[in-house]
């Protein structure tokens, strides 16, 4: 590795893909949970006139304390209502990942939990929340704000293991922001079909949709995706849309079935690529959880860095 490519490596620390990036490359933060409090806001001790106090917390709703009559409920006693509607008729499944605004209180009016007081959005897998999340997001359109009563069985409980969670029945306000699908796993994982291309070093790729632009990024470029990858058996060992981010690399430090198959995508361009486990960790991969034999990604170039 040349120290141009250690220098490009520090830049790009956002990658969270399997030994795709540099191993001086960090892992992107962990997606808050939700319950987790927010950033405890400490003064210093040289606190001068200028400084902003921190935040409020937010009101709670009036039915705070028990859903009302005309609420709608569900078998599970997950109780919501409708506050400001949303646009289309797209709805999130519990597998997709979405990015949302939400402000959670326990039934006596104490605020928990809120992104909206952090003033930034979260985004994560709903498969990976509390079951009323779980369930509930995915009755919500784009746009939609819905408030939710989930009764401690869908929440963390009455008696929560993990510290800090909030007990009983929580009430949450929720915004859906976007929708962050994770690709289905591709009916022709196993089997090529007959348009896919060969090349020379055994890598199989064909265009699942089109670019906008003519530009393809050089085996050396930085490049800007979003991808999802598969074993041979189905298996998602990682996919950068349940992180609800981009992942920017440069392409001299990833697998060789990158290096080679990136460059043939023009911006916009989402292709897919049958990689051979010559091109990618091997069949006993030396590093710790990579994923081993023939791997199977969706790519899709979003952006090349000229910078």
């Amino acid at each position: 590795m040349t120290a141009n490519h250690r220098s490009v490596a520090v830049i790009v620390v956002a990658v969270a893909l399997f030994g795709l990036v540099l191993a001086a490359c960090p892992a992107p933060a962990d997606t808050p949970k939700i319950g987790d409090a927010g950033p405890e806001y400490r003064l210093t001790p040289t606190k001068s006139p200028t400084d902003k106090p921190p935040p409020a917390d937010i009101p709670a709703p009036p039915d705070v304390a028990a859903p009302p009559a005309d609420a709608e409920k569900t078998a599970s006693g997950l109780a919501s209502k409708v506050i400001k509607p949303g646009s289309g008729d797209d709805k999130p499944s519990a597998q997709d990942t979405v990015e949302v605004h939400y402000t959670g209180w326990t039934t006596d009016g104490r605020m928990f939990d809120s992104s909206v007081k952090r003033g930034r959005t979260t985004t994560f897998p709903l498969n990976g929340v509390i079951k009323g999340w779980t369930e509930g997001v995915p009755f919500m359109k784009v746009g939609e704000t819905r408030r939710f009563w989930i009764p401690s069985e869908l929440a963390y409980g009455d008696k929560p293991t993990r510290p800090g969670a909030p007990s009983g029945m929580l009430v949450f306000d929720i915004e859906l922001v976007r929708i962050l699908r994770v690709p289905p796993v591709p009916a022709d994982l196993t089997k090529p079909p007959k348009d896919a291309v060969t090349t020379a070093s055994g890598l199989v790729w064909r265009s699942v949709k089109k670019g906008t632009g003519t530009e393809h990024p050089a085996p050396t470029s930085v490049v800007e995706v979003h991808y999802a990858g598969w074993t041979k058996d189905g298996k998602m060992f990682d996919n950068s849309y349940k992180r609800g981010r981009t992942a920017k690399f440069p392409l001299s430090g990833v697998i060789k079935g990158w290096t080679e198959g990136v460059p043939l995508l023009t911006v916009g361009e989402t292709g897919r690529f049958w990689i051979p486990a010559a091109l990618a960790y091997g069949e006993e991969p030396m590093r710790p959880g990579a994923p081993a034999g023939d791997l199977v990604f969706d790519i899709e170039l979003v952006a090349i860095d000229h910078k």
